[in-house]
């Protein structure tokens, strides 16, 4: 049998008060792993798991924002930038190179510096990774920073007549079973009232249909732009699902039944991002049934503003 250590017990309680919403307890739990790692630094872990925070004041102090998870995550935190330049004297922000563009537009930055191994070269006082972010801030449902968008990009100009709704399907090798295969979302396709744009970065010879426009962009910028000009997104839980929602650009995000703790246990609404709404497998494995409900809200419509001013209102 085999026992838990600290970390992991500690963790695993986080992870369930997380889905449950209650942040207030969670962070009574990383108050404990704070403490322990304090004491004793293990900089022989992988640096994405380690705490960087030592829970000394961010006020008054050049703060370097250390960006360590991956690119949905450094999305979906750098909402708290402005919140920290509020009471920081400088806010510098060490993130991935792919991010840097997307990241200008983002309020409270003073300096932006491209992620590397090794050690920042910059001055600061005191640092934080991303993610340590709402810890700082003692985090509540109700105090997540949810104004969008946060993030800006000028819409591109896309192929096909409105609605546009944007399909992701398949996610990196970071966990691949997010992913759905190509044939369980190709029956949306058969709506034709819609103009349909895959994002799907390297589609395979399979993925492909005759309704379905290739919009895809390396770059996340150049994503931004085209996600900027669609009606609506429908992703699995990856990166774009995290981008039009920071962009406040509606959003249909297909979750696995035990989601990340971020999406929480149920509901089909998130405080993150208002314009998003979840579709959550009912079995483990059962995305037919998420696709159906997606078909039947389609069905239904969607949001559509005028021509040439976005979902959030800025022209």
């Amino acid at each position: 049998m085999t026992v838990e250590t600290e970390d992991e017990r500690d963790a695993r309680e986080w992870i369930e008060l997380a889905r449950r919403g209650d942040f207030e307890s969670a962070w009574t739990v990383s108050d404990r792993i704070l403490e322990r790692h304090t004491a004793r630094p293990d900089f022989a872990r992988p640096r994405h798991v380690q705490s960087i925070w030592t829970g000394e004041s961010l006020h008054a102090r050049r703060v370097l924002v250390r960006c360590y998870h991956g690119l949905g995550d450094t999305i979906q935190f750098i909402r708290y930038v402005p919140s920290l330049r509020a009471i920081a004297r400088e806010v510098i922000v060490w993130a991935p190179p792919a991010l840097l563009p997307l990241l200008q537009s983002v309020g409270g930055v003073d300096r932006l510096l491209p992620l590397h191994d090794g050690a920042p070269e910059v001055d600061y006082d005191v640092d934080v990774e991303v993610m340590e972010l709402p810890f700082v801030f003692r985090t509540t449902l109700h105090t997540i920073p949810q104004r969008v968008p946060y993030l800006h990009a000028p819409a591109s100009s896309l192929p096909g007549v409105r609605p546009r709704v944007g399909l992701v399907w398949r996610c990196g090798d970071w966990e691949r079973h997010r992913s759905l295969p190509f044939d369980r979302i190709a029956p949306l396709l058969e709506i034709e009232r819609f103009t349909w744009c895959s994002l799907q970065l390297g589609r395979r010879p399979q993925e492909t249909h005759a309704r379905l426009l290739d919009v895809s962009a390396p770059g996340v910028q150049d994503a931004a732009a085209r996600i900027a000009a669609l009606d609506l997104l429908i992703t699995i839980d990856s990166m774009p699902a995290h981008l039009a929602g920071a962009l406040g650009v509606p959003v249909w995000t297909l979750l696995l039944k035990d989601a990340d703790w971020r999406w929480m246990e149920t509901g089909e609404t998130t405080p993150w991002y208002p314009t998003m709404r979840l579709f959550r497998q009912q079995r483990d494995g059962d995305w037919e049934d998420v696709i159906e409900r997606v078909r039947v809200a389609l069905a239904r419509g969607i949001h559509l503003p005028p021509e040439g001013e976005s979902h959030t209102g800025d022209k």
